[in-house]
């Protein structure tokens, strides 16, 4: 399978025919961590599966595709991909970054910085990251739309400038996925995702991904993965690879059954602000009254009180205790992640139930 097919092929056709000598129609799951040599000095192409393994090759040739990239390498989570991004750059490597981050990312750039690995310079909003880029500047880090004041950056105007400065620019994927955003033919030169989220899809499969067209990252981050060893297991590299022939059906009706949800919570006068970008399935909204939220939360039936998104269930979070907790509250109100912040993942459910939920547990 190759980029020359549209999406919606492609993904479909995960792992088709990747089975010669069978021709079985699903991607076998090899399991071996070894393989044999048919002879002294040549090799199948398999050595370690640390190194690569037939499943995860045939999962990550199908992730480079959808992001139409070069390269694709698939992790054990989300903060691995992050991890595996930076640790190519030098130390001492200057970061402009947006302010709004998952918490964890903020917490990996946190400790890296108090140990003198990186210095960052954080930003709120796309005006002020430009502002930000200077010739010092190494990398330029994005997640747009931001987690979770669902703030867009213009990946192709920033990274035209971070260029310009010779910064590197990384992009988080996980909330639009490939199916509303590509930032590599946009100009990034390393996009991670959480594959936990939308790319895998039923909240059972913990991977991340990082994928570039630069083959000198490239290089240097297969080395960083084969030598350190965060690799994405075999059975997990199918389950993701099972996930992604349906992502955009799903991504498709998260975002159908998120439109009328924000359009309904905007509605309410127990809601004082909804933060929707209009695509994706992720809603943030603000209560009138914060003394309200564990009542909601506890009021709710079809609404799961859990942290991740991007499954076909329906979650809700509450950022300030969950994924946003290792962020000091004051850092996190300075730029309005705020106490009475609720966040939404929508799923695949028949929108009126969700609504319904959502009504009994606001006006209650």
């Amino acid at each position: 399978m190759t980029r020359d097919f549209k999406l919606d092929t492609i993904l479909a056709h995960a792992g088709i025919n990747s089975d010669e000598a069978t021709g079985a129609l699903a991607s076998p799951i090899h399991f071996s961590t070894t393989y044999q040599h048919p002879e002294f000095g040549h090799s199948t192409g398999f050595d370690y599966t640390r190194t690569k393994n037939p499943t995860r090759a045939t999962l990550e040739k199908t992730l480079a595709a959808i992001e139409k990239a070069d390269y694709a390498l698939a992790t054990s989570s989300g903060m691995s991909a992050i991890i595996l991004a930076f640790e190519i750059f030098p130390v001492g490597s200057k970061v402009v970054a947006a302010r709004d981050l998952y918490g964890g990312t903020f917490r990996w750039f946190n400790d890296k910085e108090a140990e003198g690995r990186f210095a960052f310079t954080y930003t709120n909003t796309e005006e002020e990251m430009i502002a930000a880029i200077t010739d010092e500047t190494d990398i330029v880090y994005i997640e747009t739309p931001t987690n979770p004041l669902m703030i867009e950056f213009d990946i192709e105007k920033v990274a035209q400038l971070a260029h310009e400065k010779g910064a590197a620019v990384i992009v988080d994927n996980t909330f639009y996925s490939p199916i509303y955003q590509n930032p590599i033919p946009l100009g990034a030169d390393i996009v991670v995702h959480s594959a936990t989220k939308y790319l895998s899809g039923h909240n059972d499969v913990l991977a991340g991904v990082v994928v570039t067209s630069n083959q000198d990252f490239y290089d240097r981050l297969f080395y960083n993965l084969n030598t350190t060893g965060p690799n994405l297991s075999p059975f997990d590299s199918y389950m993701l690879m099972r996930g992604l022939k349906t992502l955009k059906l799903r991504m498709e009706k998260s975002t159908e059954n998120a439109k009328a949800v924000a359009d309904f919570l905007e509605s309410l006068p127990t809601v004082k602000e909804v933060l929707y970008t209009g695509k994706g399935g992720m809603i943030s909204f603000k209560v009138a009254d914060e003394s309200k939220i564990p009542n909601i939360i506890n009021t709710l039936d079809v609404f799961t009180f859990a942290e991740s998104l991007g499954g076909v269930e329906s979650l809700i979070t509450y950022p300030t205790t969950q994924t946003h907790a290792d962020i000091p509250s004051d850092v996190r109100a300075s730029y309005g992640l705020t106490d009475d912040l609720l966040r939404l993942s929508i799923g695949i459910e028949d929108v009126d139930d969700l609504i319904n939920d959502l009504k009994n547990a606001l006006e209650a």
